[in-house]
């Protein structure tokens, strides 16, 4: 495995931030020619770095630091009331686990959410080569989720193995099933499968508090956040 020390890292430029309006961003990459094994990439996940396909990231902007790595402490998460309705109203969906899929089902899906749910981000449109590259392009200890609905596909949960926990990395589900809320059951589901596991954290990625679209997190206590090298509970 690499030693941190000798990792190679890069600044992009600044550019428009994709949460926050009139702000800019700057993003920190590992050099992309690192061989990412798993116990490097659960060492940067512990520091607060996140993985978009082939890329380990995190935000290093001037004078901002809103985003914030969160995780869930799955053993002593507890299903609110809210969350439990929602938990027993999708008993019926059955998962499956695949490695990267790359099908027109998948990708059908992908696209209606993208074109549906973001229509104001920077993913939309969504394309063929946007898929692959954003998810479909990951190491082998990434596992594609799928949630059916009888024979219907209503959503995905791409989900990194780590070496204490999992982490999320990108859900998309139908349009057609609002009642069922499926991204907050993805969660769920995704809390209950780390704590099957044995694990003791559900990585979130970035919870921004000013952010709507990712301040959803706080949802999901008890709530660990990284704040000066160190993790600490959210109260």
């Amino acid at each position: 495995m690499s030693v941190l020390k000798d990792l190679k890292f890069y600044a992009t430029q600044p550019h428009a931030c994709s949460y926050l309006p009139d702000r800019q961003a700057i993003t920190l990459f590992m050099d992309p020619a690192t061989e990412l094994d798993s116990g490097l990439y659960s060492h940067l996940s512990d520091i607060g770095f996140r993985r978009s396909g082939r890329h380990i990231y995190r935000p290093r902007c001037n004078g901002c630091n809103a985003c914030i790595p969160a995780r869930v402490a799955v053993k002593q998460f507890n299903r609110r009331r809210t969350q439990k309705k929602n938990w027993n109203k999708n008993q019926d969906l059955v998962v499956t686990a695949h490695k990267a899929v790359n099908d027109d089902e998948t990708y059908r899906l992908y696209q209606s959410y993208i074109n549906t749910q973001h229509k104001d981000g920077d993913m939309y449109p969504a394309s063929q080569e946007q898929f692959e590259s954003f998810l479909v392009q990951c190491p082998d200890f990434c596992t594609f989720y799928k949630f059916r609905l009888g024979d219907e596909l209503v959503a995905v949960a791409v989900t990194d193995k780590l070496k204490h926990g999992l982490s999320a990395i990108y859900t998309f589900y139908s349009p057609n099933h609002p009642r069922r809320s499926l991204g907050r059951y993805c969660i769920l589901w995704q809390i209950e499968q780390t704590r099957k596991m044995g694990f003791d954290y559900l990585h979130l990625g970035y919870w921004i508090k000013d952010c709507q679209k990712m301040n959803y997190k706080i949802q999901y206590r008890p709530l660990e956040i990284y704040i000066n090298n160190r993790w600490v509970t959210l109260k």
